[in-house]
């Protein structure tokens, strides 16, 4: 199922029970990113969820010719979230993966069955922004900080998740 048609098939007024992928690399390098993630969403009234078992997405692994590398990797995600009804990361390049990657991975390797769970986990899987704009419909969440600041998109979130000013 495709995002914009999970989006409208769901009751997003009322408080939701949303699990979260830290990702691997915000685990190593930025575990505050992961922290605020739940923070903010619990603040908006949701019930975050940490999937003890989750690893890495296998993104990695694909963009550097490793896909069979990748494979148990997917399985995994796919393992771990398939339960979720909304998954979120902050991190445009893992949701990138996750949505354009790993259908494709599982079907290379004859896994068809993997394939199309990946796909419909996908379809439930949001970036942060994406899912406090497009789907909680957020673009106030209290925060304040008085100094000027740069923004700059990643290339994932723009080009993948087509997320950012259009």
């Amino acid at each position: 199922m495709s995002v914009r048609r999970h989006l409208s098939t769901c009751d997003w007024t009322s408080a939701m029970r949303i699990a979260l992928f830290a990702t691997c690399l915000a685990d190593t390098l930025f575990p505050r990113a992961a922290v605020a993630t739940v923070r903010l969403l619990e603040r908006l009234g949701h019930e975050v969820v940490f999937p003890p078992a989750q690893t890495c997405c296998g993104q990695m692994h694909v963009n550097t010719g490793y896909q069979r590398d990748a494979l148990p990797l997917v399985r995994r995600y796919v393992d771990v979230f398939e339960p979720h009804d909304v998954v979120v990361a902050p991190s445009g390049s893992c949701v990138g993966s996750v949505r354009h990657q790993h259908a494709t991975v599982a079907r290379n390797f004859g896994d068809d069955a993997l394939a199309l769970r990946a796909e419909a986990v996908a379809g439930r899987t949001y970036e942060l922004s994406e899912l406090l704009v497009d789907v909680l419909g957020v673009d106030d969440v209290g925060a304040y900080f008085p100094h000027r600041v740069t923004y700059h998109p990643t290339c994932h979130s723009l080009r993948m998740l087509r997320v950012g000013d259009n």
